[in-house]
């Protein structure tokens, strides 16, 4: 591997990396899970981090201030696709599920959260009812995360028709009970207001007095984090954006692509970026 795969593309990209090279000790690196750490697959429960996803993880985190996996899934869940627990090297690994309002610490083992949000019960009884009067083409489904309902429309012939033919529907039953309504990649996910990987990724870096920052992502959900990343670099802190592109025939997403500073196909892509990221910070010692 070589440390070429980590050059930004951009000045601003290029800058925080030398800041983050400089204090590796203060350094967050952020990642997100699915499509990012983990290729997308058709059915949610079958997708696993990419096989060299942990022995990059274990090389690179003792090397940084602290890694965090910033996900939507239950953080239990991401730690079992990911095959996180009890790997040497990853001790002060966290995850952060459901955009932050689950925790869970390598160290404990454990996961803390507070109570569901009353409404996420509510949506969930009505969701079949509104879909069957929304029309909702076959090949729709849902996806019960516990603290959110997840809408997904990639199995249907019109992916991006079916979600636009759902989202008013959706967006008004979420309203009904208190929740709000995030779009992604042919997904659309009723959940909790005021929960997202933007405040997340920032109330853990306030947490660790973290110096620098580097975030991967890949979904429309990871630009509140991008946006995160911006706000720091306007107050002259450094960061990396990186966008985990596509591997499929999928366009990639512009409003992604457009702001990274590095952009990389898939998890196999993540994974040399972490890896030429340690090589760069053991070359530095």
């Amino acid at each position: 591997m070589g440390v070429e795969v980590i050059v930004p593309g951009t000045a601003a990209g290029r800058e925080g990396l030398a800041g983050v090279l400089a204090a590796p000790g203060e350094a967050v690196v952020g990642l997100d899970f699915d499509g990012t750490l983990a290729q997308i697959v058709a059915d949610p429960d079958r997708a696993r981090a990419h096989p060299d996803v942990v022995p990059a993880l274990s090389a690179l985190a003792p090397l940084v201030g602290a890694v965090v996996v910033v996900t939507g899934r239950p953080a239990a869940v991401a730690v079992e696709y990911g095959g996180f627990a009890g790997v040497p090297g990853l001790e002060h690994l966290t995850v952060l599920g459901h955009y932050g309002a689950e925790r869970w610490e390598a160290r404990t083992g454990e996961v803390t959260a507070p109570e569901v949000h009353p409404g996420v019960a509510l949506v969930r009884a009505e969701l079949p009812e509104v879909l069957e009067r929304a029309g909702a083409p076959e090949g729709t489904w849902t996806e019960d995360k516990g603290r959110a309902v997840v809408v997904h429309t990639r199995r249907t012939s019109d992916p991006d028709g079916s979600l636009e033919r759902l989202r008013g529907p959706l967006v008004e039953l979420a309203a009904r009970h208190g929740l709000m309504v995030e779009p992604g990649r042919m997904v659309l996910e009723l959940r909790p207001p005021g929960v997202d990987k933007g405040a997340a990724l920032t109330g853990f870096l306030a947490e660790r007095g973290a110096r620098g920052v580097v975030y991967a992502g890949d979904d429309l959900g990871d630009l509140a984090a991008y946006a995160a990343v911006e706000e720091r670099r306007a107050e002259g802190l450094p960061g990396v954006l990186v966008y985990s592109g596509p591997v499929t025939g999928e366009p990639p997403l512009r409003e992604l692509a457009d702001r990274a500073d590095l952009v990389v196909r898939g998890p196999a892509g993540v994974v040399e970026v972490l890896g030429a990221l340690a090589e760069r910070i053991r070359e530095g010692r």
